[in-house]
């Protein structure tokens, strides 16, 4: 679902600028073929060669010219213009096209952002690798499961890459945390664990100034992946759906890779007992909704899930 009133929510949606182009030169050519065949509507013809830009923006530029010129053609065959000479052809034609690649360039520009943020959030979950080298690769495997889950759930793509964005950064604040604590190879004393509990607080603080996280839900998904359904989690012990969406499906996504990934002090656990501990905290650390999706998940994709995240790149 596409939230109307924000325009980065439009921009991220190109096939929607796909399906627009295709409606205004449609209506285009029906008003001044049909209806209106002896008014001036010029703007609808620019407006076309607009969406044609934001819509097609990533295919290549012959294809980009030869819509433009169909636009063109339309206008020049339909519009009651006061002569149809070749001159005023390319007119049209040079003027349409410096308005479409006006518009690719910005969109291109706009995505160019988005991804430069992304490269940004990865070399920043990477930074912890000089610390901890589990923590890089386990905020990687986070986000590429969360996105998998909000996929299943049919959560809209803008969600989705904000999901991404948290899991990449939802461990960041251990950068705050000591390296004695933090690949200590044995069992944590009570004084330690209340130290690691602070890495949610640390990451929301370093992290809380950047709008756009609070706005996409980052700044969520780095304070709360450690609450739990029934209350018992932190740091601030919500309970159930006072949990935000995005948190719960990051505290999923974060437990099963905990689970399937070798860390400093044992090695992965089986299949069986993974599939078992989502089962049976079903309700209790997760969102049983958010579980029987993820269940649903490795049913199908079975232990080929582990595989694909390793593999997978940006």
């Amino acid at each position: 679902m596409i939230e109307w009133y924000n325009p980065n929510k439009w921009l991220d949606n190109p096939i929607i600028f796909k399906w627009i182009f295709i409606i205004v030169w449609m209506l285009a050519a029906l008003v001044n073929g049909i209806l209106l065949t002896n008014y001036f509507i010029y703007p609808l013809y620019i407006l076309t060669v607009i969406f044609l830009g934001i819509g097609y923006f990533d295919k290549p530029k012959w294809l980009l010219v030869l819509l433009a010129t169909g636009v063109v053609l339309t206008r020049i065959f339909l519009s009651p213009e006061p002569s149809t000479s070749l001159e005023l052809f390319f007119l049209h034609w040079f003027t349409y096209v410096i308005i479409l690649f006006i518009s690719v360039s910005l969109m291109r520009s706009y995505q160019d952002t988005k991804r430069n943020q992304i490269e940004l959030n990865i070399a920043l979950s990477k930074s912890l690798n000089s610390r901890d080298s589990y923590t890089a690769h386990h905020s990687q495997n986070v986000a590429y499961y969360a996105m998998k889950i909000a996929k299943e759930m049919k959560i809209c793509r803008s969600k989705r890459e904000a999901l991404y964005l948290g899991g990449l950064l939802h461990d960041i604040g251990k950068i705050g945390i000591p390296e004695s604590v933090l690949t200590k190879p044995e069992k944590l004393s009570t004084e330690e664990f209340e130290v690691i509990k602070l890495h949610p607080v640390i990451g929301y603080d370093m992290i809380k100034h950047i709008v756009s996280f609070k706005e996409n839900g980052v700044l969520d998904m780095t304070l709360y992946h450690h609450e739990r359904y029934d209350g018992k989690g932190y740091p601030k012990g919500l309970k159930g759906e006072d949990i935000p969406l995005v948190a719960r499906v990051i505290t999923v996504a974060d437990a099963f890779d905990a689970m399937t990934s070798k860390r400093i002090y044992r090695n992965e656990l089986d299949w069986k007992t993974i599939v078992n501990e989502l089962e049976q905290n079903k309700g209790k650390q997760f969102d049983p909704a958010i579980i029987d999706v993820f269940l649903k998940i490795l049913q199908r994709e079975g232990k080929k899930i582990v595989e694909n995240c390793k593999a997978y790149k940006v």
